[in-house]
């Protein structure tokens, strides 16, 4: 919106103080001149003939004083108006170089702790972040892009093959078809629902996310048994507030991970529910290969896989725990990854806990 032209912050500050010393010697001058008509001066008496001699006498001094207040407080104010604003300065630049596509430059204002300081420091922290999060973004751009253009570019290659063969089997291209088709449809899948996580369009519900281990451990108990590997529940009621889908979709991804990327025979899951004062906590652990600390860092980025992990079969879209990361901190909640000395993973999510009386937003 376009507004007119004003006065500077400078100038509004220097005819503050400037005007602010003009009161006050009004303010000193009329003290002298009413002391001086009744003739009284501290240790001194004077006789005064009349009012119109004094003032007179005071007018010319008093006009000089004045003006001497004006130009020492316009320039003075303009001087320390200056200096104060200083900061601000490069504040400004500092925003607009961000506002220009400059992510990477910092104020790091030196100097005493003052409002100014705390402004830039805080602008530094929002610049980091944002940063941070457009490189993020970006990585997650050509990730995604690269993730998706793969099944199209496969299904293009068969439907080439078909064409330039039509004796060839359909059976076999309609199956092939299928299957990277139905990776694709995962794909885009867990893309929406990575986005409609990080929206938080929501509608918050209390939810026991003790239930919701036992409705994942149901839901992929085949899938438990086809690799042989144990799914061990324990643990208390914890009760959050969130949207049940996405708790439920979050507990889910963290225990097929943990049974696809487990031993290959005779592997265990282990998943509980915690309470603490503030929060509950809900942890999978499972067995599998050691985990070196720097690839464990990594595994929540999207499109991350740790390829030691990795089964052929099992492969996913890398986006499960970005998913569950992205759920987790809509949820006000903590991801955290910790490799098992023994071999394995431990992941633990810890969310608010539920306050008694809270309705359901």
């Amino acid at each position: 919106m376009a507004r007119a032209p004003g006065l500077s912050v400078r100038l509004k500050l220097t005819l503050s103080y400037a005007g602010f010393l003009m009161l006050a010697g009004m303010v000193l001058l009329a003290v002298g001149y009413f002391s001086l008509s009744r003739g009284v001066h501290p240790g001194v008496i004077f006789v005064v003939r009349s009012h119109d001699d004094l003032l007179h006498a005071f007018a010319p001094t008093a006009a000089i004083v004045l003006a001497f207040l004006l130009v020492f407080g316009l320039l003075g104010g303009w001087i320390l108006a200056g200096q104060m604003l200083a900061p601000l300065a490069r504040i400004t630049d500092a925003t607009r170089m961000a506002a220009n596509g400059s992510l990477s430059h910092r104020i790091e204002m030196e100097g005493p702790h003052d409002e100014f300081r705390e402004l830039a420091d805080v602008f530094d922290a929002m610049l980091t972040r944002l940063e941070a999060h457009d490189a993020e973004q970006q990585r997650f751009t050509a990730n995604a892009s690269h993730e998706l253009r793969t099944p199209l570019a496969i299904t293009q290659t068969l439907l080439d093959l078909a064409r330039q063969d039509p004796n060839r089997d359909g059976g076999e291209l309609v199956d092939r078809l299928h299957a990277v088709n139905s990776r694709a449809i995962d794909l885009t899948e867990a893309l929406l629902l990575l986005t409609r996580a990080g929206q938080r369009s929501f509608t918050r519900e209390p939810v026991d996310l003790s239930l919701a281990a036992e409705e994942a451990t149901e839901t992929l108990l085949h899938l438990a048994e086809k690799h042989g590997v144990t799914i061990e529940t324990c643990g208390v009621m914890a009760s959050t507030m969130g949207s049940p889908a996405l708790l439920l979709q979050m507990t889910t991804n963290l225990m097929h991970n943990a049974i696809v990327h487990n031993l290959s025979d005779h592997g265990t899951v282990w998943v509980t529910t915690g309470v603490h004062p503030t929060s509950v906590v809900l942890t999978v652990e499972n067995t599998g290969e050691k985990l070196s600390p720097q690839l464990v860092s990594t595994l929540a980025e999207p499109f991350q896989r740790g390829t030691q992990r990795i089964h052929a079969d099992q492969a996913g879209v890398g986006l499960g725990l970005a998913i569950v990361q992205s759920i987790a901190q809509a949820h006000g909640g903590v991801l955290t990854l910790t490799p098992r000395p023994a071999g394995g993973l431990q992941v633990t999510v810890e969310l608010p806990g539920r306050v008694r009386g809270a309705s359901g937003r």
